[in-house]
């Protein structure tokens, strides 16, 4: 489960809570694509006549999208960002909110024709929220069901108007993309049908709420529905059963059996009388809730049934599911016809004129004809058959190689999406990942900057990786997923401050090559660059000499005693931005992250205002950017040896163990062996009791020297000259020419 916020405290543990996490999602597509699949889809039709329709997409990159229709393109005009997890549905209530749910435990509402502004975040449930509901001739009416095996009913209007101050309460303001103040929802904002079997308006206990019980579902709500006035609501789930409530009082008035798997997908006709569901036990049955019985069952899919549409008089169903096709069937004649196969999945499907979309588990959206306000006329095509009432019917006619001939071999219409990232390698240097994604293409990005630095096209990724092994050693200080289709980062205090590097490796010019680089706090500063720079603009704060952000003094210390952080002193609270950690602006990244209220949160870095503070971020995150101060770090020391190699003619060089902290260039080593060497050279890199100055650098454990004879491999026109190798491990990790005092030095890599 991909979890961005704190964890509760287990094993033990000293701290009485984990950390809260920082995390980034990389993108180096064109932020107009989803890059991974499409869970929802909806049509918001124009009220004017010469308006253009809209289609809203949801995807498990954690994105919606909005697309401007015209007979032969879609053109994106906004994206919304703020989930931090698959978005799993979406809903219309009314012309201009548009109401998503989230892997996240959330619901979030939209002004649709904005440019991404989320109003609300309403947080009631207790895990990943699968499906919603809607009205559709009253726009107040929304329904949410997930994992938790919770329903709840939601009064929009009431939901998304502040009422009142409450540290109880369960939205959200996120009109900037970041939750802010909170408010609590009146008595009439929601009922909730859970497994705790009681029926309840939520409100906070400033409100003298009282339960009411009944009976709910025991297990995860896959899908829901509701007639177009909202008297009726059904649901259904893994309990294989079909469950309808009246979401005006939440109370239940019926349940339906038949099915024997999994419900994934619901239909109800406008009046509320007839309802549709589909099953992975990859049948669809129609069901009559005046009489209380199933009346149709319909074998056309050989798998389980995922989505379902119909045409307006709710005469005929669309179908798709995880067999790939997307059928057509007739519910009065029990006629079926296969449109269309495709190459994922269908996860969903809606209709627009005589068009339907599918949504599938590819990043891609596609339009195919429909036909339906006149749906016989597909008919006339031919190639129809008699659907089944059995689910092994439809199955057997499958292996008798009576396979049906798709109508429509090539949709209308095609949303591009960008091929979602499946496997990736973190490289030894702790700043490069491989990445392989659904279209065979290899990729190197370097996570400090956020950027691709080599595409290599469709190769094979282990090859790859192995031509990229490189003999280093850097703490790990970063953790990846590619959940989102793309790669997403994570920073978690203490361990992400492990890991420091030399200028010098870094090639960063202007400042000393010994001095250290602490590679999270440079990555963060890179992330929190616009950031900075909106919250200088906001404060009026005053800037150094050549236009650096000076302290954040004005960031509350109430939680950042000094026994808990150490000062980097090395840095001089240095704010300026070097070029291995500069993130694209053409491209930003997504920060994830949470503070001290209102729950995780996702913004581009370049969509930062600057009014963001401790709510909003990890303390430890502001700390370190504002304050140049670093967690604890224990005074590590790591002791070597150094020994001539066996065989050569070399002396022991010292009698004891060497040792260092943290890091260790090699070239102090080989500064160390020359002095040796050479007698009359003053010893600047060693104390009087043979351990390296602290400026030194960290490890290096079981150093070897190896003889003084010539290094093969040279070219002929170079003239031999002694030489001395490093090794450790017996692999070579330097080697270096004397001639006289004049020492030469060569990294092998």
């Amino acid at each position: 489960m991909h979890r961005v916020g704190s964890a509760g405290n287990t094993n033990n543990s000293v701290r009485p809570r984990k950390e809260k996490r920082l995390t980034y999602v990389l993108s180096d597509a064109d932020d107009t694509k989803h890059c991974a699949g499409i869970n929802c889809l909806k049509v918001l039709k124009s009220t004017v006549s010469d308006g253009r329709d809209y289609l809203f997409t949801g995807s498990r990159d954690g994105t919606l999208k909005r697309w401007a229709l015209s007979e032969d393109s879609a053109t994106c005009s906004a994206t919304f960002e703020s989930h931090v997890d698959w978005v799993n549905d979406a809903v219309l209530a009314g012309d201009r909110t548009l109401v998503s749910c989230s892997s996240d435990t959330t619901l979030k509402a939209w002004n649709c024709l904005s440019d991404g502004t989320c109003t609300k975040t309403l947080r009631q449930h207790s895990d990943y929220v699968i499906c919603l509901a809607a009205a559709e001739k009253n726009s107040n009416v929304v329904a949410s069901g997930g994992l938790g095996g919770e329903v709840f009913i939601w009064d929009v209007e009431a939901a998304l108007t502040p009422v009142s101050k409450s540290g109880d309460a369960m939205e959200d303001d996120c009109s900037n993309g970041v939750n802010g103040s909170t408010n609590s929802l009146p008595v009439t904002s929601l009922r909730t049908i859970s497994s705790s079997n009681s029926i309840s308006a939520h409100t906070s206990q400033s409100h003298g709420y009282v339960p009411v019980g009944a009976k709910g579902h025991k297990e995860s709500v896959y899908a829901l529905a509701m007639n177009d006035s909202g008297t009726r609501l059904v649901s259904g789930g893994t309990e294989k059963v079909v469950r309808v409530w009246d979401p005006r009082t939440g109370s239940k008035a019926m349940k339906l059996r038949g099915h024997t798997d999994n419900i994934r997908a619901l239909l109800l006709d406008s009046t509320g009388r007839y309802c549709l569901s589909g099953s992975s036990d990859s049948m669809i049955r129609l069901w009559d809730l005046g009489m209380q019985r199933c009346v149709h069952s319909y074998a056309v899919h050989t798998d389980s049934v995922w989505a379902l549409a119909s045409t307006p008089t709710f005469s005929h169903v669309y179908s798709g599911g995880r067999d790939l096709s997307l059928y057509l069937t007739d519910l009065v004649t029990r006629e079926s016809l296969l449109l269309c196969t495709k190459e994922h999945p269908i996860l969903q499907l809606a209709l627009h004129d005589d068009s339907i979309w599918a949504a599938t588990t590819d990043s891609s959206v596609h339009r195919w004809p429909a036909e339906a306000h006149n749906p016989q006329k597909v008919f006339q095509r031919g190639g129809s058959f008699l659907a089944g009432n059995l689910s092994f019917s439809r199955a057997r006619v499958s292996l008798e190689g009576s396979t049906p001939v798709p109508v429509y071999k090539e949709p209308t219409l095609t949303i591009p999406g960008t091929p979602a990232i499946v496997q990736h390698e973190i490289l030894n240097n702790r700043r490069h990942v491989l990445t392989k994604d659904t279209a065979g293409s290899v990729k190197l990005w370097e996570i400090t900057r956020g950027i691709v630095v080599e595409d290599y096209g469709k190769v094979s990724f282990e090859e790859k990786k192995e031509q990229l092994f490189e003999m280093v050693s850097i703490p790990a200080w970063f953790t990846v997923d590619t959940r989102l289709g793309s790669l997403s980062v994570h920073l978690d205090t203490p361990q992400c401050f492990s890991a420091e590097m030399y200028s010098a490796d870094l090639n960063i010019a202007g400042k000393p090559e010994d001095d250290k680089v602490n590679l999270a706090r440079e990555t963060l500063k890179g992330l929190l660059a616009h950031w900075l720079a909106k919250r200088r603009h906001r404060l009026g704060s005053p800037t150094s000499a050549n236009g650096d952000v000076l302290s954040g003094k004005d960031f509350a210390h109430r939680s950042l005693g000094h026994s808990r952080v150490e000062v980097d002193g090395g840095a001089e609270n240095d704010s300026k931005v070097y070029p291995p950690f500069e993130f694209s602006t053409v491209s930003p990244p997504s920060v994830v992250t949470e503070g001290s209220q209102g729950g995780p949160w996702r913004k581009k870095i370049t969509d930062l205002d600057g009014s963001e503070d401790e709510k909003d971020f990890p303390w430890w995150c502001l700390d370190c950017v504002l304050n140049n101060r670093l967690p604890p770090r224990e005074n590590t020391k790591c002791s070597f040896y150094l020994h001539p190699c066996e065989g050569s003619a070399f002396q022991i060089l010292t009698q004891g163990k060497l040792s260092a902290p943290r890091i260790l260039r090699i070239h102090k080593v080989v500064n160390y062996v020359v002095e040796k060497l050479v007698p009359d050279k003053p010893l600047d890199n060693v104390n009087t009791d043979g351990t390296f100055a602290p400026g030194i650098g960290g490890p290096l454990q079981h150093s070897v020297v190896g003889d003084g004879s010539f290094r093969s491999g040279l070219k002929p026109w170079q003239k031999p000259k002694p030489s001395i190798e490093i090794l450790c491990n017996n692999q070579v990790i330097l080697i270096f020419i004397v001639s006289g005092k004049c020492t030469q030095k060569h990294l092998l890599k």
